[in-house]
């Protein structure tokens, strides 16, 4: 797309303010149909905070926004989708439990007599879908299929409107490889169309096979704008941090014999069906298991039968070589068994709460409701933690929702690490968080084992697996596969015992 191209949306001079700190401060931003346009920087950079003054979810103190050269000011999403912006969040905001047809035309559904006419609906949609080159039953339930199904049902419901500009937020985060192909050809075809994509990921590699363009912002300013295809990755990240990307520091690996001889956790046999099968695993003192796995292979239905959420059909649970019995995640959290869920946002955190009220959350409901916790001690524990784990900006009274991603993980290890346990099972903790503040994750993963925290660390990324984790666990359908010294693995090597079992075989 040549710059001398006009943009069909433009913000010039977005200024938005949370109390004294601007979190967008003067940027100018812009977009261009037919082209796919990447926005970046760190977590507290402002991503969030312009996608929501360019849908409507949230008012400017300054700037002007434009549209297809037109002033115009959005009250609320409804309007900003009314004028051809169209949405698609990180958590899909659909209804499982009722058809394709119906999540696509929610809402809008076409009406004969005054009753939703299902019979024409199911042919708009199927028209809507075959236009994706998807071959859906619009008339299915939305549950049955695949998150990357769910995933490209949101973008059909956003492009049977008048669609100019599409903003996809981290839209891969829960896609394998194969899922993420399919939602590029989706945003070629809507490319080809002429339609504005602004894509919103954390992931470089799919940034530069995806994108035409890029905007950085730090701290809440404009760094620059620039032709992804003349921009070094490297640069890109200095660009981004506004120095050297960190590392992840060494660390001296717990021996494997010393993690199945004298585990400080373990579990034998283990079985939740559908999700895992006789699965055993062994944690020591110390030490990171990483868990590794492709999309449905039971990554998280691990954790949640580790940590007593979902009840074991089979199998055993001991801790310090004693048989346990976790009944539930109250019993687990006695014992010391903590869980970080994926879904910081359904499952962890409560983002109309302040920082201070979400870190004590869990120590006051491990004292009980007769057991108040005075204020000056809240604050101090609070603010204790908010040092300790760098929370940016170190406001505890700030509402949880208003952090970027990165620090609203920081706020919910706070909390977990604030009832002193003994293992924690963190499920995809740097989900959707950007390079920088991965590695300042990863870090402190270590740093924990260091100080004696048993962790169970479960994420997509097989490079980050293998970086993190002392031994890493496979898992594939359900079973775990293999457990070895992650010393002893390679990303190929993972990548063949969770994807193709035959070439360790030959």
């Amino acid at each position: 797309m040549a710059d001398e191209a006009r943009p069909i949306l433009e913000l010039r001079g977005a200024t938005v303010r949370f109390g004294a700190d601007p979190a967008l401060d003067r940027v100018d931003f812009r977009m261009f149909p037919g082209e796919v346009h990447s926005l970046m920087g760190e977590n507290g950079a402002g991503k969030s905070t312009l996608i929501r003054a360019v849908t409507g979810a949230l008012q400017m103190d300054e700037g002007v926004l434009t549209l297809q050269d037109a002033p115009v000011r959005f009250r609320n999403p409804h309007e900003a989708q009314a004028a051809g912006i169209a949405t698609v969040y990180q958590e899909i905001d659909l209804l499982p439990n009722v058809s394709v047809a119906e999540n696509i035309f929610l809402g809008r559904e076409p009406r004969r007599w005054g009753l939703i006419d299902r019979k024409a609906m199911n042919a708009r949609a199927k028209d809507v879908l075959g236009e994706l080159g998807l071959d859906i039953d619009p008339a299915s339930l939305l549950e049955t299929h695949s998150l990357a199904i769910q995933q490209l049902v949101a973008i059909a419901r956003a492009i049977s409107t008048d669609v100019k500009v599409l903003v996809l937020d981290e839209p891969t985060s829960s896609l394998d490889l194969d899922e993420v192909g399919e939602l590029f050809r989706v945003i070629r075809e809507l490319k080809q169309r002429g339609v504005a994509i602004l894509f919103v990921s954390h992931f470089l590699d799919q940034v530069y096979e995806i994108c035409d363009r890029v905007t950085v912002l730090r701290d809440g300013r404009l760094v620059g704008e620039y032709m992804t295809n003349q921009l070094l990755r490297i640069d890109l990240v200095q660009k981004m941090l506004g120095r050297e990307a960190g590392e992840v520091k060494a660390r001296e690996r717990v021996p494997s014999a010393d993690a199945v001889e004298a585990a400080a956790f373990s579990a034998r046999g283990i079985t939740v069906r559908p999700g895992i099968v006789d699965a055993d695993v062994d944690v020591a003192e110390g030490e990171v298991l990483g868990v590794a796995g492709l999309l449905g292979s039971g990554r998280t239905e691990l954790a949640r039968a580790l940590t007593g959420i979902d009840r074991l059909e089979a199998g055993i649970i001991r801790i310090d070589q004693q048989d346990v019995h976790l009944s539930g995640p109250h019993k687990a959290l006695s014992l010391g068994v903590v869980y970080s869920s994926e879904n910081r946002r359904t499952e962890g955190l409560m983002g109309e709460l302040s920082v201070l009220e979400n870190i004590t959350l869990g120590v006051q409901a491990q004292r009980g409701i007769f057991r108040r916790m005075r204020r000056a001690r809240q604050r101090e524990l609070a603010q204790s933690w908010v040092e300790a784990l760098d929370v940016r900006p170190p406001d505890i009274d700030r509402p949880v929702k208003t952090l970027s991603g990165g620090n609203q993980q920081k706020v919910l290890l706070a909390r977990l690490l604030a009832l002193a346990p003994r293992l924690i099972v963190l499920d995809e903790p740097t989900r959707g968080i950007d390079v920088g503040a991965k590695v300042e994750i990863q870090n402190l993963v270590g740093e924990l084992a260091d100080n004696g925290l048993s962790v169970v660390f479960i994420s997509a990324e097989l490079e980050e697996v293998l970086r993190v984790g002392d031994r890493v666990a496979v898992l594939r359908d359900g079973r775990i596969v293999s457990t070895m010294r992650s010393t002893d693995l390679t990303v190929d090597s993972v990548l063949a015992l969770v994807a193709q079992p035959d070439l360790l075989e030959d």
